[in-house]
C-alpha cells in the first residue's frame, strides 16, 4: 500500500483528484481540507482518510502529522493543491492584504506542509508534487498581481527545492494547470465584480476587459486530463519536472511577444485611462 497526503482536497480540482485516487486499490490518501461537509463526503470513499487541515496553521499541520503516524511510518507522496486566487488592483482596495493572504496559503502553506511531512516522505523514498499555475510561468496579467506573484513564488520554491532534494533522491514535480470550471473560478468572478464596483481608476477599462476575461475563464478544459496528469506524476517511475495542462490559448499567444509587445497589446485593446 502507498500513502499520500493531499492538501486542498475539499476544493475543486483537488476533490476530483482525490475521488479518482479512491478508485485505486494501491493508494491510501490522507485528504486534507477545511470544508467539513466535503470532508464528510470524502470519508465515505474507499481508501480515503479525511483530515481537517489548514495549511496556514502549524498546529493544524502537526495534528495531521500525528493522525498519519497512527496509520503508517512513511509517505510515498505529498501533493500540494491547497490554494487561493484573487482579482484586484495592486494600487486600490485591500491589495496588500490580498498579497499577504495568498502568499500565506499558496507559498508558505506549501512550504510548511513539505517541511512538516518531509521525514516521513524520506522514509518512504517518496516524491513531492506542487500545484502551481499557468500564471506561474506566463507573462503577468493586470489585476491578477497577488495571484501571479504567489504562483511565480511557488514555481521558484519548487525549482529550488527540486535542486536541493536531487542530492537525497527525492523527485519534486510541479503541475501548472490552466483555467478549469471550479469554485475558484467563481471566486474570480466575485472578486471582479467587487473590484469594478469599488475602483476609482479602472471602471472603464474593467468594463472592456470583462468579456475577454470571461472567455478565458470559461474555457471548457477537460478536468479528467488534469486528474490523470496528477496521478501519472504520483506513479510514474520517471516523472517529468513539470506538467502544463489546459493552458489558455489567448494567454499562450501573448507568450510569443516580447515584454514590451505585450504592453502594447494591452494598451491597444483597452486604451489609456488618463487622469481623472
Amino acid at each position: 500500500m502507498k500513502y499520500a497526503v493531499f492538501t486542498g482536497a475539499t476544493g475543486g480540482l483537488g476533490t476530483l483528484c482525490v475521488k479518482e485516487l479512491s478508485r485505486l486499490a494501491n493508494w491510501m490518501v490522507f485528504a486534507g481540507g477545511t470544508k467539513e461537509a466535503e470532508l464528510e463526503k470524502l470519508g465515505k470513499l474507499p481508501n480515503i482518510i479525511p483530515v481537517r487541515l489548514d495549511v496556514t496553521k502549524q498546529e493544524s499541520v502537526n495534528a495531521t502529522l500525528e493522525i498519519i503516524k497512527s496509520y503508517t511510518n512513511k509517505l510515498d507522496a505529498i501533493v500540494n493543491f491547497a490554494g487561493m486566487t484573487s482579482f484586484t488592483s495592486l494600487i486600490e482596495g485591500e491589495s496588500v492584504e490580498a498579497i499577504e493572504k495568498l502568499l500565506n496559503v499558496n507559498v508558505v502553506g506549501t512550504a510548511r506542509v513539505n517541511r512538516t511531512f518531509f521525514d516521513m516522505l524520506y522514509q518512504g523514498h517518496g516524491r513531492i508534487i506542487n500545484c502551481s499555475s499557468e500564471s506561474g510561468w506566463m507573462t503577468p496579467q493586470p489585476f491578477a498581481g497577488p495571484y501571479v506573484l504567489s504562483k511565480y513564488a511557488v514555481d521558484a520554491y519548487n525549482d529550488s527545492l527540486r535542486r536541493e532534494l536531487i542530492y537525497l533522491g527525492i523527485p519534486v514535480i510541479k503541475i501548472q494547470p490552466g483555467s478549469y470550471e471550479t469554485n475558484i473560478t467563481q471566486q474570480v468572478y466575485e472578486n471582479f465584480d467587487k473590484t469594478i464596483s469599488n475602483t476609482k481608476y479602472y471602471k472603464k477599462l474593467l468594463t472592456k476587459m470583462k468579456p475577454l476575461m470571461m472567455m478565458e475563464l470559461n474555457q471548457k478544459n477537460d478536468s479528467r486530463r488534469l486528474v490523470k496528469t496528477v496521478i501519472h506524476a504520483m506513479e510514474s517511475r520517471h516523472p517529468k519536472l513539470k506538467y502544463r495542462v489546459g493552458t489558455g490559448k489567448l494567454l499562450a499567444m501573448l507568450e510569443l511577444l516580447p515584454e514590451g509587445g505585450v504592453d502594447v497589446v494591452y494598451k491597444l485593446i483597452f486604451g489609456k485611462q488618463g487622469h481623472l
